[in-house]
């Protein structure tokens, strides 16, 4: 008989204290480096500062764990091809006593979060995202990861929201609410012929770092990375780019208008789910979005 699987332990419990039993009882070159949270980890990972030059991320629950080697193995694969940088591994965590999961250290990437209002009208951000994106789609696929739960479905037909959007469409008043059935409907019949090609997954503003003066510096967390449908990586043009901004995204990242029409239909999948939360900031982000893809 196997032996009862330890149980995962609970988020706040992955902390620094933890991370640095961790680092003693595995890389023990670096266990006597300061260990500092930082202060935007995310959702699916816990992220720590250790030292100056490395931070160490392990998965915050179970289904976040087949994340972990996907990533190690990866990334390696697409920095080379791409023109920015993303996280470079530098040691590979395994399960144990202390923790039952792999986790990882990467190099430290300088660079802050950008912004949300200077982002929305910059050109030049807009346009280095979509350069990126553009050489990410042009990667060799072959061995990729397919679309599954480790990517949140990320890469995936939109379709596979159908259930989720036709139940929240009640939520919307009349007019919106029929912009959106036609919306949804386009996005259903724009269907993707592939081939597939690398997404990143979660194209979003916490997963892009800036310099100073606001110059994309990196791109940051493949989790949700895989081999399939880019559509979900168009969502940022609604979400966080306005205006010359926007239209710079869209010339540069050079996809067709099938591909625009899911986007937009993971766009209101993902403003429907979020106009449902229950933080008040993130019901009047999600009303926001819902206005831009539905605008007229």
């Amino acid at each position: 008989m196997h032996p009862p699987r330890r149980p995962f332990p609970a988020r706040d419990a992955i902390d620094a204290a933890l991370v640095g039993a961790l680092l003693r009882e595995q890389m023990p070159a670096w266990a006597e480096l300061p260990v500092v949270a930082i202060a935007f980890p995310g959702n699916d990972h816990r992220t720590f500062r250790v030292g100056d030059g490395l931070i160490a991320r392990l998965p915050a629950d179970l289904d976040y764990v087949p994340q972990v080697t996907k990533e190690q193995a990866i990334l390696p694969r697409l920095a080379p091809s791409l023109p920015l940088p993303i996280p470079t591994v530098a040691g590979v965590g395994r399960a144990s006593a202390l923790f039952p999961a792999p986790w990882s250290v990467y190099e430290w990437i300088d660079g802050e979060r950008p912004d949300a209002e200077r982002v929305r009208d910059d050109v030049i951000l807009a346009e280095d995202l979509g350069s990126f994106l553009f050489a990410l789609q042009r990667i060799d696929t072959a061995g990729g990861p397919t679309p599954g739960q480790h990517s949140a479905f990320r890469g995936d037909p939109v379709s596979q929201w159908d259930e989720q959007v036709s139940r929240r469409l009640a939520l919307l008043d009349p007019s919106a609410r029929d912009r959106a059935v036609g919306l949804w409907r386009d996005a259903l019949a724009a269907e993707f012929c592939g081939p597939p090609v690398w997404v990143h997954g979660d194209v979003a503003i916490a997963n892009l770092l800036v310099d100073d003066q606001l110059v994309l510096s990196a791109v940051i967390d493949f989790g949700c990375a895989a081999v399939g449908d880019p559509a979900c990586d168009t969502v940022i043009h609604w979400t966080q780019f306005r205006g010359a901004a926007r239209r710079a995204f869209r010339r540069v990242l050079d996809v067709d208008d099938a591909t625009w029409a899911r986007g937009a239909g993971w766009t209101l999948w993902k403003g429907l789910i979020m106009l449902t939360n229950n933080t008040p900031g993130e019901r009047a982000f999600a009303a926001r979005v819902l206005e831009e893809v539905l605008a007229p």
